[in-house]
């Protein structure tokens, strides 16, 4: 059974969240400050976190979650009231994975909360290996020629879904949506600049990629590598 942490002040909505994703088959643990919740998310599979909380905020909190080797990978459904397109890209970009503004329907917290637990439990590998690159999933982590990368949480969220479809062209709209997700409101010119940073931690050529392959007119593909 997944575990899904919630940390949401008001007592009404935690209680409603706890209610309806017990319903749906989940184990649920409900705290109102983050604090309280960090012991329990080392064993979360998903984390619900509202923007607006007592003493440490939900961003800054996501901020500080991301940057913790542990635990940058869990998939963290934001919560908040703030319905403003400057705010949501914010949320995004601190490195929630999905984004919620209430009020909100039962089925699409749902929906949502499922989407991202098989997104991340749907038996990826835990470690590519492409040539000199190897990709340490759980870690979140990637070496090539045993050197650290040092990649941003999107850079290694792209270069992760391009390995583990290496071969495949996918365009920059597909990008942003298998990457960022479907509410993310940046425009294509996101990814081009991401594809830029990875290729230049990779030492990538364009003109002669080992890595990152630009299919004109199409999109990008990973190479794939011949053991």
């Amino acid at each position: 059974m997944s575990h899904v942490v919630v940390i949401e002040d008001e007592s009404t909505v935690q209680g409603v969240l706890k209610f309806h994703l017990e319903r749906a088959g989940l184990r649920v643990s409900t705290f109102s400050a983050v604090e309280d919740a960090l012991p329990s998310l080392g064993s979360a599979d998903a984390l619900v976190l509202d923007w607006m909380l007592p003493g440490e905020s939900g961003l800054s909190f996501l901020r500080r979650l991301r940057a913790d080797r542990d635990l940058t990978t869990l998939p963290v459904l934001m919560l908040t009231a703030r319905a403003a397109e400057a705010e949501r890209v914010e949320g995004l970009e601190s490195g929630a994975d999905d984004y919620l503004t209430k009020p909100f329907s039962a089925a699409e917290l749902v929906a949502r909360v499922r989407a991202l637990l098989r997104r991340t439990q749907a038996g990826a590998p835990q470690l590519i290996t492409l040539g000199p690159l190897i990709i340490d999933v759980p870690a979140a982590e990637a070496r090539k020629d045993n050197l650290n990368l040092n990649l941003t949480r999107r850079e290694f969220d792209l270069l992760t879904f391009l390995a583990l479809n290496a071969g495949r062209v996918y365009s920059r709209t597909e990008l942003l949506d298998k990457v960022w997700g479907a509410d993310f409101l940046g425009g294509e010119r996101t990814v081009d600049q991401h594809v830029t940073q990875l290729r230049a931690h990779l030492g990538d050529d364009p003109a002669q990629p080992q890595f990152l392959e630009t299919v004109r007119g199409k999109g990008y593909r990973m190479r794939t590598w011949t053991p």
